[in-house]
C-alpha cells in the first residue's frame, strides 16, 4: 500500500522529469502544475514541502548552467579541498565521515557464507529504500520501487548469506542521513564487496561535496588512472549503496546530469534537493 509521502515523491518526480526536459523553455508554475494535474496553488505548497524551496528556485537548480557552473568553480583540485574544508564548521560535509571496510576475499569468493545480514525498508524524500547490514556496517542499500525485487537484487549480491528482516541501529543511523539536521548521524561505516578498484572509486566518490558535482574523467584522475574514464564508469554504476556512496553526484563533462542505475529523474531529484539543502545551511 503507497503512502502519502510515496503519492507526493511520485507526483514530485513527475514534475522533475517536465522540467528536466523542458528547463530550457523555463516552465513556468502554472505550466508543471498542470502537467501533474494540481491547482498552482497545491502543487507549490507540496512541491516546497518536499524539497524546501519554491519549484522556481529548484528549477534554477536544475539547469545546465548550474552544473556547468560548479564543474568550472572546482576545476582540479575539487575533492582535496571538499575533504579540507569538510572537516572543520558546524556544516561538516557528513559523506567526509564514512569508513569503507572491504570484505574479506574469503567472504567476497563465496556470496557471503557465514554472513549475518539484518534487512528492512524506508521512506526518503525519494521514494522507499531497502537498506542491509552485516554486523562490521551497512552492505547494501538501494531505492526499492518493487519490495520483491529490491530484496531479489540484495540475494543475489550474497546468495550464501543468513537473511534476517530486522531494524538495527547501523541502519537507522545510516537513515539519519536522509534528515536535515546532520549532527544526528553518527560514524557510517560500510562493510562492501568490491574489487580494489571499485573500492579506490567508492572511496573518491565520498570526497565529492554535498551540493558538488564531477566528471567521469576527474574521477578518473583522482584514482590516478586519467585513460580509465570508462572503467572508472563502471565501477560507479555498479555502486551497491545508493545515496550513502554518492554516484548521483557524477555528471557529463558537458554538464548534462545522465544517467543512473535508480532512474535518471531521481538522480535530478537527488541533485536539486542536496542543493537545495546546502543553500538553506549557508543562509542559516
Amino acid at each position: 500500500m503507497e503512502t502519502q509521502n510515496n503519492i507526493n515523491y511520485e507526483r514530485i518526480a513527475e514534475a522533475i522529469a517536465y522540467i528536466r526536459l523542458n528547463f530550457k523553455s523555463q516552465p513556468n508554475l502554472d505550466d508543471v502544475a498542470e502537467k501533474v494535474n494540481l491547482s498552482p496553488f497545491h502543487f507549490q505548497r507540496m512541491f516546497t514541502e518536499w524539497a524546501g524551496i519554491s519549484p522556481k528556485k529548484f528549477l534554477q537548480y536544475l539547469s545546465l548552467e548550474y552544473a556547468k557552473g560548479i564543474l568550472k568553480d572546482q576545476q582540479a583540485t575539487l575533492f582535496d579541498a571538499a575533504y579540507e574544508t569538510g572537516l572543520s564548521g558546524t556544516s561538516r560535509l557528513h559523506d567526509l565521515f564514512i569508513n569503507i571496510e572491504g570484505m574479506t576475499p574469503a567472504e567476497y569468493k563465496n556470496g557471503g557464507k557465514a554472513l549475518s545480514i539484518n534487512f528492512s525498508y524506508a521512506e526518503t524524500p525519494f521514494g522507499n529504500i531497502i537498506v542491509a547490514s552485516t554486523p562490521k556496517g551497512i552492505c547494501y542499500m538501494a531505492f526499492a520501487d518493487d519490495k520483491d525485487t529490491a530484496f531479489n537484487e540484495l540475494y543475489a549480491q550474497f546468495p550464501n548469506a543468513s537473511y534476517y528482516q530486522v531494524v538495527d541501529m547501523a541502519q537507522q543511523n545510516a537513515l539519519n542521513i536522509f534528515k536535515s539536521d546532520w549532527s544526528q548521524l553518527s560514524q557510517i561505516k560500510l562493510h562492501l564487496k568490491g574489487t580494489d578498484f571499485q573500492l579506490k572509486v567508492w572511496e573518491a566518490l565520498l570526497k565529492i561535496p554535498t551540493g558538488g558535482l564531477n566528471t567521469y574523467s576527474n574521477v578518473a584522475n583522482t584514482v590516478k588512472l586519467p585513460s580509465a574514464s570508462r572503467a572508472v564508469g563502471s565501477a560507479i554504476g555498479a555502486n551497491p549503496v545508493a545515496f550513502l556512496i554518492p554516484c548521483h553526484r557524477v555528471i557529463k563533462s558537458t554538464g548534462e546530469f545522465g544517467q543512473y542505475h535508480w532512474g535518471a529523474n531521481r538522480k535530478t531529484a537527488i541533485i536539486g534537493w542536496e542543493a537545495a539543502r546546502m543553500d538553506i545551511l549557508k543562509a542559516v
